[in-house]
């Protein structure tokens, strides 16, 4: 009979680990094989619930593509004794990104056992293990010590510090603090003002809790609280000795209130002694007025006195206050309208507002606008032949000026406006000189290949028309081969040469019919046609369309007796041919039984 340790001995490969001692046994081997099978997976969980829990919730190494579709045999065996590591883990070349958190900065040059240690593991019942890669949490203070002691409102590290070392902290931005960092503040050691110290027995540099309401919080007042406590009043964070000027310091304070140019002054152009503390910038203490002079040069050399208000302000002194205040009619120009309203300087340019101008000629000012189109005998321009000093837009060129020209203007060119011919489309220049005098000049010749050229000679436009109207036409009929008679005498010319259904935009003058029939619709339908085509002059004038050439003898049938007394009605009558309505003249029987019954 075999003894139970020979047969232990004959199924079993070897020992298990140390940590799986406890399984040893015949009977214990279900619990984690399959029987007469390979080990369960799900076995291995059931003891390793804390691995279970982590591959539930998707996370850690166990999870990775590289290591979940393969079995926990895979690599980690057992049976090859009591010391034998079951992890069998090759440190140096773990991939540590497969667990869900990589290693960056000084991470990876730590030795996995400087932070796998079991005070760093957060889950008490893991803490218990002898030893375990798991429960590490990803909080920087889970392994470091908090040398802020809790003083900061947030605890993530990362905000500020990255993996590479915690000093200095280099994704920190001192903007997104409330005291972001402007000018000379920029250079300061932050030791200046976080100072190093000690708290609970540990070395503490404070970040928070630092007053700076004001500058006095850091530094001292060296005008011993003369103006205040507002240090940005006057100075910035550049520099204690760059004044931002009175755009700041109330200087309404004073008895010299700033306005204009002076409120952007440096302090320290009038305020010269240098005095520090109490006596800086009482350099005007004991004055109760303040008169020009005292700090500018008068660059008129007294010329107009120092009342230097009566023409400049505060605002420049190349600003002339107002022309109210300074006489110009004393001067050999006086000004009038427009050059009322002219700002001194734009015609006084040089540095003092005495030096002589030449102002004979309007063109000592201002541009030709016309571009030497426009010039009088001395072949100059002179502006004020139709210009006054009122504006140029008003022009005292009148129309009387304009029948003295080479172009008088007659008929509707009296009320066309001048931007119509002196003003082009396609141009932003005016035009006076060179525009040409011919219809054709300014006027588009729509009857190009429409009218024989010898009815217009050299495109003469007013052969036909009238600078009264396009409509009022003057064209002499009668030396075309269509004289003029009667009715059509008096018929408007778009009557026959633009057809009223036609889709043409311009009158048609050449190729038309002479013939009746061109232009007029034939009420009798081919009655009194000939070889196709139908006279009307044989019966009607051109006065109506009464037939009154019409001779009933030369007819077919001549009126005798009674039948000269009958009206033509009796016995033409209206007869319906088909979808045509008409009278018929045409008669074929004549026989008296036909119309007497």
């Amino acid at each position: 009979m075999l003894t139970t340790s020979w047969l232990s001995a004959q199924l079993s490969p070897g020992d298990l680990v140390s940590a799986h001692a406890h399984l040893e046994g015949l009977r214990n081997c279900t619990k984690c094989h399959n029987l007469m099978d390979k080990v369960s997976e799900d076995k291995c969980l059931d003891c390793h619930k804390e691995l279970k829990d982590r591959i539930a919730q998707d996370k850690g190494f166990h999870v990775s593509q590289e290591v979940k579709s393969q079995s926990c045999v895979a690599c980690h065996s057992d049976h090859h004794g009591r010391n034998f590591d079951i992890v069998h883990l090759d440190q140096k070349k773990f991939d540590h990104n497969l667990t869900g958190y990589k290693l960056e900065g000084a991470h990876r040059e730590q030795d996995c056992a400087a932070c796998h240690q079991s005070e760093f593991i957060v889950n008490s019942e893991l803490k218990e293990k002898d030893f375990t890669f798991l429960g590490l949490g990803t909080d920087c203070i889970g392994c470091h010590d908090d040398v802020h002691q809790n003083t900061l409102s947030s605890q993530d590290c990362a905000s500020c510090h990255n993996f590479e070392a915690f000093s200095p902290a280099k994704k920190f931005n001192h903007s997104d603090t409330d005291f972001p960092l402007k000018g000379k503040h920029k250079d300061v050691d932050c030791k200046e003002c976080h100072p190093l110290g000690t708290r609970n027995g540990k070395e503490f540099q404070e970040f928070a809790g630092i007053a700076f309401n004001n500058c006095t919080s850091c530094h001292e007042d060296p005008h011993n609280n003369a103006f205040g406590q507002n240090c940005s009043e006057c100075h910035t964070e550049e520099s204690f000795h760059l004044f931002v000027g009175m755009n700041q310091f109330n200087h309404n304070r004073t008895k010299f209130p700033l306005k204009g140019k002076h409120r952007e002054v440096d302090c320290i152009k009038c305020h010269t002694s240098g005095a520090q503390g109490t006596d800086a910038f009482h350099e005007f203490a004991g004055k109760s007025s303040f008169a020009c002079i005292t700090c500018h040069d008068d660059v008129h050399d007294d010329r107009f006195g120092n009342d230097c208000a009566k023409c400049h302000t505060e605002q420049s002194f190349r600003n002339s206050k107002s022309m109210k205040d300074f006489d110009h009619g004393l001067t050999a120009y006086p000004l009038e309208g427009k050059h009322l309203e002219v700002d001194c300087k734009k015609c006084h340019t040089t540095p003092k507002m005495t030096d002589p101008l030449p102002f004979d000629r309007c063109m000592n000012c201002h541009d030709d606008f016309h571009q030497g189109q426009i010039v009088d005998a001395s072949g100059m321009p002179d502006c004020a032949s139709c210009h006054s000093v009122q504006g140029f837009e008003e022009t005292s060129y009148t129309i009387d000026d304009h029948m003295a020209s080479s172009f008088p203007l007659e008929g509707a060119h009296l009320a066309t406006p001048c931007i119509s011919c002196h003003l082009p489309e396609t141009s932003d220049q005016w035009q006076f000189a060179g525009i040409g005098k011919q219809c054709v000049d300014c006027h588009e010749d729509i009857h190009v290949g429409i009218i024989d050229p010898k009815f217009y000679p050299a495109k003469e436009c007013r052969n036909c028309h009238t600078v009264n109207a396009w409509d009022d036409q003057v064209f002499d009929h009668s030396v075309t081969n269509f004289k003029l008679k009667g009715v059509h005498a008096d018929t408007r010319c778009y009557a026959c040469h633009l057809e009223s259904d036609s889709t043409r935009q311009q009158p048609l003058f050449a190729g038309l019919k002479s013939t009746c029939s061109s232009c007029h619709d034939d009420i009798h339908f081919g009655q009194f046609a000939e070889a196709g085509v139908t006279d009307c002059n044989r019966c009607h004038e051109f006065a109506d369309w009464t037939a009154s050439k019409f001779d009933h003898n030369t007819a077919a049938f001549i009126l005798e007796g009674a039948h000269k007394d009958v009206a033509c009605a009796a016995c033409h009558k209206e007869i319906q041919n088909g979808p045509d309505r008409f009278v018929e003249y045409k008669m074929k029987d004549f026989e008296c039984a036909v119309c007497h019954q």
